[in-house]
């Protein structure tokens, strides 16, 4: 079983609903990533999806593209996060670290070359906005063979014909886009979003981890009730945009133990 795995099925006895934050790479600025990741799972985090800095993020809204600005301005690589994760590892061999981004860092790097390297960094997901499933199976079959969880997301308009598409493709948990539109957006309406889960949870045994949308502990709490992971970004780093280096880490660590507190 993959870290993930073993992560969600600790929580499960425990009768525990994950908390996954989201935080970009290289924000605010590139020192500050390894204090941030490792404040994280000290105020509760469960994993941690770490965004990999991308000129174009199209699913992205204003709160993460400026972090991803914040992080270039200091031409943050994609080798750049994987030496921050294994530095990450270092101190921490049991918190998941879930990359998220878009596929022209790592058609750039090759595909091979990219999962050999995040394997070797301590990885344990990877979730590429733009390969769809039906697109990328080398790809999975590539992370798959160095034992990484390849991560899709589901949207509102997803039929059930691309549920069961994206399901096939999947290790680790589904993550299920809780509302049109791009992160930050703030209309969620919890009762879609539970008939969506319980479509999703009929087709397979996979965890569903719910995300975009959520803002406070209030949402946190009603999408946890549903879901086996709750997924926290563009509040997250809207924390670090408002803050000081000196004050960030802290104020983060803040959030996340109201968060965890209400999931």
């Amino acid at each position: 079983m993959s870290r993930i795995s073993n992560t969600f099925a600790a929580l499960k006895t425990q009768g525990k609903k994950a908390l996954i934050p989201y935080i970009t790479a290289g924000d605010p600025n590139p020192s500050l990533t390894l204090p941030l990741l490792h404040g994280l799972v000290e105020a509760g985090a469960d994993m941690i999806e770490l965004g990999i800095p991308f000129s174009d993020p199209m699913a992205d809204g204003p709160v993460i593209q400026r972090a991803s600005e914040r992080a270039l301005a200091y031409s943050v690589s994609l080798t750049d996060v994987l030496g921050m994760v294994a530095d990450f590892r270092k101190q921490n061999l049991s918190t998941p670290i879930i990359l998220m981004g878009y596929a022209n860092p790592i058609e750039a790097m090759g595909q091979a070359k990219f999962a050999e390297l995040a394997k070797a960094a301590g990885v344990d997901g990877v979730l590429t906005v733009d390969y769809p499933p039906e697109e990328c199976q080398e790809f999975v079959g590539l992370l798959k063979a160095q034992a990484l969880d390849p991560i899709f997301l589901l949207a509102p308009t997803s039929n059930a014909e691309r549920v069961h598409s994206v399901i096939k493709s999947a290790n680790g948990f589904v993550y299920y886009v809780s509302l049109k539109g791009v992160t930050g957006a703030s209309h969620l309406d919890i009762d879609e979003v539970a008939s969506k889960v319980a479509a999703i949870r009929s087709q397979t045994d996979l965890p569903i981890g719910v995300g975009f949308g959520v803002r406070d502990a209030a949402t946190a709490k009603a999408v946890a009730a549903i879901a086996d992971a709750v997924v926290i970004g563009s509040r997250t780093v809207q924390e670090i945009e408002s803050s000081t280096p000196e004050d960030v880490v802290e104020n983060v660590k803040r959030l996340m133990r109201e968060i965890r507190a209400a999931v």
